[in-house]
């Protein structure tokens, strides 16, 4: 009796019969990298399983980085964010969501790759757009999203104030009037990289897309028959991708092994390989050699040597009254 008790109370949990444990994950991430991960999920999924015996299901949530930290500390319940700006992550150590010292838990500053602003034109490049300068003439319109809500815009802000410092010695105000230019060269601000992309690419609207130059890549194979072409200009900003685990939610929803796995992946060779060929540059120097013909030499600033650290950054350029919005005449 006892034993039929038992197979009873099992059938009824659906314990009888041993079903293979499942994982769960919500990869929150930026607004261009949808197909990115559509391809890097079921590779890590198929090695997670591989390797533990777990599925694991990966959902994904895309949209401005800045837009989306907000989103977590309102509440979205993520396990692990890939943004594409610092800044982002430290608003949620700020909040206790992320541990403190979370650049620090993977390598490169916990960046498994990286970027840079660059341009994406159309075909013959009618315009004769080769560097920033280009951007900053009458006539020409240049399509990039809000960097009040977009981390991608947000580098191509620092990327044009950088190429004008370096151009004018360091003066700051000359810098800002060049910027303030090609922002009045803006005739829409999208929210998003994904917007903006559209604007350029479907809507016909915009002489020049600036975004990361891994989306030119992508954004050109994706428009085919429109025949976009990638320009590469001669300066821009280090553009990393910094990952980390959402502490708090990970622990609380017991996936902090599995999110930690996840981004552990991202710095894989298979991983390495997928980023690179979808134009990211990557730190594995050996499938950088592989795919140099995706990436175009270009002189490489960072933040902390331009402008002091995204600290100074935030506080003197991007906060409430600061230098973006003396030049952002179009908000």
């Amino acid at each position: 009796m006892k034993t039929r008790l038992t197979t009873a109370l099992a059938l009824a949990l659906g314990l009888a019969s041993p079903v293979a444990a499942q994982d769960a994950i919500l990869n929150v991430s930026y607004d261009v990298a949808r197909e990115l991960f559509a391809e890097l999920n079921p590779v890590f999924a198929e090695k997670w399983q591989a390797e533990t015996g777990r599925t694991v299901t990966i959902d994904q949530s895309h949209g401005g980085s800045s837009k989306q930290a907000r989103a977590i500390l309102e509440g979205l319940p993520a396990d692990v964010v890939t943004f594409n700006q610092v800044t982002d992550i430290d608003v949620l150590a700020e909040g206790g969501l992320v541990d403190e010292n979370w650049r620090e838990a993977f390598p490169n500053q916990a960046s498994p790759y990286y970027s840079l602003p660059a341009f994406l034109v159309r075909e013959g490049n009618p315009k004769g757009i080769d560097d920033w300068d280009d951007l900053a003439q009458d006539g020409v319109q240049v399509i990039f999203p809000n960097p009040k809500t977009s981390g991608n815009a947000r580098y191509t802000y620092l990327a044009a104030y950088a190429y004008a410092l370096d151009k004018n010695n360091g003066d700051q105000a000359a810098a800002q009037e060049f910027v303030k230019k090609i922002f009045a060269n803006v005739p829409v601000f999208d929210q998003g990289g994904r917007a903006a992309t559209a604007t350029f690419a479907e809507r016909g609207i915009g002489d020049v897309l600036i975004t990361f130059e891994a989306e030119t890549g992508g954004i050109a194979r994706q428009y085919a028959d429109a025949k976009l072409e990638r320009v590469t200009p001669s300066l821009s900003v280090l553009a990393e991708f910094p990952v980390a685990v959402v502490t708090e939610n990970a622990e609380s929803k017991g996936t902090a092994e599995v999110s930690k796995a996840y981004l552990d992946f991202l710095y894989s060779p298979d991983a390495q390989r997928i980023l690179a060929r979808n134009f990211n540059r990557v730190h594995d120097e050996a499938i950088t050699a592989e795919f140099a013909a995706n990436f175009p030499a270009v002189k490489l600033v960072t933040v902390e040597d331009v402008f002091g650290g995204w600290d100074k950054v935030q506080q003197e350029h991007f906060a409430e009254g600061g230098i973006l919005d003396s030049v952002f005449v179009n908000q």
